[in-house]
């Protein structure tokens, strides 16, 4: 994600539990600044309007201060914790304008029904918003804050809701996107500044762009497979930076796919929005029952 007030490219590196900085220069220099350990994983990251950020680490939500020490808010997964007690973990998330903080979980052996998504509102309430989801992931809003986009990369759809910036509501549940008849899974997405939707495909290669209505418009080919998220980053919005991941691969995969796991960049013609920032209370949070 580009965090707009600092100026910087934050990413995460699930597994190792790293959330990590970068500067980016007008002509699309990634230079790494820092990295810290937020958890045994992370999932995803967002700025605080305060300072600091809040992550999605192991089975809730830390907020990762200015000097990268981390302070666990919330526990959010309903069972267990770790991949030997098949416990669920956070995945992906993000804020949408009015500083409404959404996290998403999955299981660590990603079994069908055991995800859900959360929503932290701005007093500390923590409600769940979607349940039986298998791998909650990409999330994202219109311009016009009208719909909310969440992906679950399980059944490999992505679904449109109207969305009430008001209260955070979630209605009209409908199917935008159905992979199930296409090369990989949707992953982590993003929404350009005209509306339309980027999707990571995971296992096919390639970040789509689709219109609101589900037409798919362009194409960035990766030399990887595994493609896990996108954002559009720099000083004019105008980079898409594309995550990638080497997970699962063995010894003859990786010396095949020697960039698995690398970011790439692309200038597809749009720019994107920086990430929302949490705007919301990080004490006296209600814990999940």
């Amino acid at each position: 994600m580009w965090d707009g007030a600092r100026g910087e490219l934050l990413w995460v590196d699930i597994t190792a539990g790293l959330v990590r900085r970068a500067a980016v220069s007008p002509d699309g220099v990634l230079t790494d600044l820092d990295r810290y350990r937020g958890g045994g994983t992370v999932g995803f990251v967002v700025p605080v309007a305060a300072g600091g950020w809040l992550i999605g680490a192991d089975g809730g939500v830390t907020f990762l201060a200015e000097d990268g020490s981390p302070r666990v808010l919330i526990h959010l997964a309903v069972e267990g914790g770790t991949p030997e007690d098949g416990g669920t973990r956070m995945n992906d998330g993000g804020c949408d304008r009015a500083g409404r903080f959404f996290a998403g979980t999955m299981a660590f052996d990603e079994r069908p029904g055991a995800g859900a998504l959360y929503r932290l509102d701005l007093d500390g309430v923590v409600t769940t918003v979607l349940d039986g989801l298998s791998v909650s992931n990409g999330l994202g809003f219109s311009p016009d804050d009208r719909t909310a986009y969440v992906t679950d990369s399980g059944p490999g759809l992505v679904w449109a809701f109207d969305y009430d910036l008001g209260s955070g509501a979630f209605s009209d549940k409908r199917v935008l996107l159905d992979f199930g008849d296409q090369d990989g899974v949707p992953d982590g997405l993003t929404v350009d500044d005209e509306g339309c939707i980027w999707t990571a495909v995971w296992g096919g290669g390639q970040v789509r762009q689709w219109s609101p209505d589900g037409d798919l418009l362009a194409v960035v080919d990766l030399p990887v497979p595994q493609v896990s998220s996108c954002t559009f980053a720099g000083p004019n919005r105008d980079l898409l930076v594309i995550s990638t991941s080497a997970q699962g691969m063995d010894e003859q995969a990786r010396a095949a796919q020697p960039d698995a796991g690398l970011l790439f960049t692309a200038r597809p013609g749009v720019t994107g929005p920086a990430e929302y920032p949490y705007r919301g209370r990080l004490e006296g949070l209600s814990q999940l029952e």
